[in-house]
């Protein structure tokens, strides 16, 4: 019998090679099954985009910028530009990886990666302003910092272009990061020594210790050309630099660039807006268009940081520090250079990187912007390099060009070109006159300021300057706007500093000169203008025959000037007022000759000439030595003309009454400029409004506007226009505030009535404004204690009848309607008998059907004013009998309207005083 084995309870599990694992009986079930989702409205998704011919959106683009393959990055680079041009608002989208992948390209070691993206930063800085591109600026930078100072000079010379892109576009943004970039252009062509080979304390021979010019076998070009290269990268920089800073250098700064940088513009303030303290007038320190503070207080202490190029240049120190590493390497690079020419005469290439260096000079003086701080760093310079500057540039001035014949070169390659001159015309170079009118504004800087010279240790080299710069104006060429500037700012320096008489006539004939020729274009003649100009009024050179000779001659170019040219005339107004202020003879004496022109009312500067010419030509008139009749008659006619407002025709008429004597504001001891009667002449003409002449032509004129003389109007009355009328009542309210405080009133009536009686009594065309100033200024003037004349009080009837009348037809201008009943109110409430000859006047009888519905009106209008009141009642016998005769004229079972209107209007007013009307 078999024995069976016995099975046990817990079986150990064989397993076997190549065999699956069996599952344990309590494993978890994980799987699971899924099915996809679709929203194809709501997620849908364009994910190709724009793409270039290649079928490459700009993510491919960009992505293959990061190959090792040059040729890959160099068609990435190639098909972006190609994408960007055909889709612009990509830029915008795309912009800081855009600008941080063509930056990271600047140091690329393939040449053509290189100039890709050159092309592909110059379109995109084409397209994107210096506003968006600020906040990236900071990467550019450094990436172009890097690629300046690279140790391959493929990579250094096509930073030099991407630099030229930068100041194309960006020259602000570039200026700012001027602390970073200055030293790197000092690495270009020089290296710091190691050995030290001066000591620590040896602050002026820092710069030749420190730093020496550095050769470079392996460049394209030549030692030379390449500092060139550098050299005119380095002063369109430090250029950038400069223009970014507030300027506070006198006239000529503002003549060479061509607008008013350099000139404060003046506060027009008008006291008119300001009357009995109703507006306050804040006036805050250091304000103005360009604020000039000299306060010491710093917010930090200061640092020094060493060499001036590591920190900004915003003081004399900073300066001064990167100067002593930067002239001695100029001074260096010029002598290599100067060592192959003859003298004066200078090769193309020599004078071109001569007047580089003179440029930057001229540069690093200009990056202190205050004044003060930058006559100390020119007092350093002399002090250190004008020695220097004499034994190497001012030995052989003046310089002149060499003719020499070009040889024949080998081609050279497009980049080789463009990095060798780029800007600087090709191998055109610089003419001479430049170069030679640089040197003098370099050098004039380095001179004493004083009057011990120019006989003193200066004459060895200011005199061949000042040769130099008397036959280049003498000379009889044609001079630039850019040229003249120069010139101009060399001969202000030697005048302004050598305080020499001698000099100053010499140089300035020679300036008078040029000015006198003809023909000279606009900016030039205002260049010179303002040289002359600027010259006068800040260094007040008044023993100058040449200045005085100028002056003289200003009052008739500007009448011959006329309004051909408002901005020359606006330069020779402003030159007159202040000259005319300082009470200069000469001037006043020409002023007075010419006045009339002047201020003729048909062809004169003051009607011709913008509004701000024609105040300053009104402000002058207080300066005026004399104001003969032919005078006050022009300006009584410019007044009243309304080519001039009416505001500055008010001030015109003040100024006159200022220089009267009869104002009191003059002392006895100086002679009046205005004769009594020819003041109250000009008072007279300008009330009325028209001369003589043009009255006396009305009088015989024919025309269909003027209605013939009736009962209601007994002047034929001449319309004006309502602006012609509204101009002269602003003047007639002018005149008569002026007549109103002459004195004594009686006496000033007197003499207006004896005027009125002899110009205007006896006339039978008047214009409306006539007799409306006239019934203004006797209201104004009358004194009780005087009784008017009986003609004069006939003459004021009709004046006041005729206005009355013309009154009923001003229907849609209110202001001529108010101004018209104002002054016939005046007068009749405040003129005795005047009321009384008016009602006389009406004689009912005299008039036809049609006029009796005026008459009513204007009896109606006289009885409803509150003024009139007492007036009315006194002359209740007259009112009554002229309404009786209406009554009876128009008597009948039907009444009229008005003619109820009339008879409620007088029960209500004389209701104490009616007597029987019936």
């Amino acid at each position: 019998m078999t024995k069976r084995k016995r099975q046990d309870d817990f079986q150990k599990v064989k397993l076997k090679v190549g065999k699956t694992k069996p599952k344990a009986d309590n494993a978890t079930n994980v799987s699971f099954r899924s099915k996809g989702i679709h929203l194809p409205e709501q997620l849908k998704r364009d994910d190709s985009g724009p793409t270039t011919h290649r079928q490459l959106g700009i993510k491919d683009l960009l992505s293959q910028l990061h190959h090792y393959s040059g040729t890959v990055k160099h068609g990435a680079l190639c098909g972006l530009r190609e994408l960007l041009t055909s889709h612009p608002a990509l830029v915008e989208q795309h912009l800081s990886t855009l600008l941080s992948e063509v930056a990271a390209a600047f140091t690329d070691k393939d040449g053509s990666v290189r100039s890709a993206a050159l092309r592909l930063l110059r379109f995109v800085a084409q397209c994107v302003p210096s506003e968006r591109v600020g906040p990236f600026f900071p990467l550019l930078s450094a990436h172009l910092t890097c690629a300046m100072t690279h140790i391959q000079v493929g990579i250094q010379a096509d930073a030099m272009l991407v630099l030229d892109v930068l100041l194309e576009h960006y020259p602000a943004l570039l200026a700012h990061r001027h602390a970073h970039l200055l030293t790197n252009f000092l690495e270009l062509i020089s290296r710091q020594r190691l050995s030290g080979g001066a000591k620590a304390g040896e602050k002026a021979g820092a710069g030749r210790a420190g730093w020496a010019l550095s050769v470079t076998p392996d460049r394209r070009v030549t030692a030379q050309q390449w500092r060139l290269t550098v050299l005119l990268r380095l002063s369109h920089f430090l250029q950038a630099v400069v223009d970014e800073r507030p300027d506070e250098e006198g006239v000529m700064s503002a003549d060479r660039e061509g607008g008013e940088k350099g000139i404060a513009t003046p506060l027009e303030l008008n006291w008119e807006d300001h009357p009995f303290g109703k507006r306050g007038i804040q006036v805050f320190e250091n304000s103005g268009s360009t604020p000039t503070p000299h306060s010491t207080y710093r917010l930090r202490p200061h640092v020094d940081k060493g060499v001036g190029a590591e920190e900004e240049l915003s003081s004399v120190e900073a300066v001064r520090g990167f100067a002593e590493t930067l002239v001695p390497l100029l001074l260096e690079v010029w002598l290599e250079t100067a060592g192959a020419d003859d003298g004066q005469l200078l090769s193309g290439d020599a004078m071109v990187l001569m007047q580089q260096i003179l440029t930057i000079l001229q540069l690093l003086r200009r990056l202190t912007p205050q004044h003060h701080l930058r006559e100390e760093l020119d007092a350093w310079l002399r002090s250190t390099y004008l020695s220097d500057f004499k034994l190497h540039f001012m030995k052989n001035f003046p310089y002149s060009q060499l003719d020499t014949p070009s040889p024949k070169l080998k081609k050279s390659s497009h980049r080789s070109r463009q990095q060798a001159l780029p800007g600087s015309g090709g191998g055109a170079g610089v003419e001479p006159l430049v170069l030679n009118v640089t040197l003098c504004q370099v050098m004039v800087t380095l001179s004493h300021r004083g009057s011990a010279q120019p006989e003193g240790t200066d004459a060895d080299w200011l005199g061949p300057i000042r040769c130099f710069v008397r036959e280049t104006l003498t000379g009889g060429t044609r001079l630039s706007s850019k040229h003249l500037g120069a010139l101009l700012e060399v001969v202000w320096r030697l005048v302004v500093n050598q305080k020499s008489r001698a000099v100053s006539e010499e140089l300035l004939q020679a300036v008078y000169v040029q000015y006198q020729q003809r023909n000279l274009t606009v900016p030039v003649r205002l260049m010179l203008l303002r040289f002359f100009s600027q010259l006068y009024l800040k260094e007040r050179l008044n023993r100058s025959k040449i200045l005085t000779r100028w002056l003289a001659a200003l009052p008739v170019q500007l009448v011959q000037l006329g309004s051909r040219n408002p901005q020359l005339s606006a330069q020779i107004l402003q030159t007159l007022q202040r000259a005319a202020a300082w009470k200069n003879k000469e001037l006043l004496s020409s002023l007075q000759m010419h006045a009339c022109s002047l201020y003729d009312p048909q062809e004169g500067c003051v009607v011709l000439l913008p509004v701000d010419s024609q105040q300053r030509l009104v402000q002058m008139l207080y300066f005026l030595p004399a104001f003969p009749p032919e005078l006050l008659s022009c300006l009584s006619r410019v007044c009243n003309t309304g080519r001039v407002s009416a505001g500055l025709a008010s001030t015109l008429i003040r100024i006159i009454h200022l220089r009267s004597s009869l104002s009191g504001w003059t002392s006895n001891s100086e002679e009046a400029a205005i004769r009594d009667v020819d003041y109250l002449s000009f008072l007279f003409s300008t009330l009325t409004g028209f001369s003589s002449d043009e009255l006396a032509v009305l009088q015989q004129a024919y025309d269909d506007a003027l209605s013939p003389p009736t009962p209601l109007s007994p002047f034929s009355v001449y319309p004006t226009p309502l602006e012609q009328f509204t101009h002269h009542w602003d003047i007639v309210e002018e005149v008569c505030h002026c007549l109103s405080t002459l004195g004594s009133n009686s006496q000033c009536f007197d003499i207006l009535q004896n005027g009125i009686c002899k110009n205007l009594v006896g006339l039978t065309v008047m214009p409306d404004g006539v007799c409306a100033a006239v019934l203004r200024v006797v209201a104004r003037l009358l004194d009780l204690s005087f009784l008017p004349s009986d003609a004069l009080l006939h003459f004021l009837s009709k004046c006041c009848l005729s206005m009355l009348s013309l009154l009923l037809q001003l229907e849609h201008s209110a202001h001529k309607r108010e101004a018209v009943w104002g002054a016939c109110l005046a007068a009749l409430s405040s003129v005795p008998r005047l009321l009384r000859l008016l009602l006389q006047s009406l004689r009912v009888c005299d008039m036809c059907v049609e006029e009796f519905p005026q008459l009513a009106q204007i009896l109606s209008l006289l009885m409803q004013h509150t003024h009139l009141r007492n007036h009315m009642i006194a002359n209740a016998q007259l009112l009554q009998h002229i309404i009786q005769e209406l009554t009876r004229y128009c008597g009948g079972e039907s009444r009229e309207q008005w003619l109820t209107d009339l008879l409620h209007c007088y029960s209500v007013t004389l209701s104490g005083h009616r007597g029987n009307l019936y």
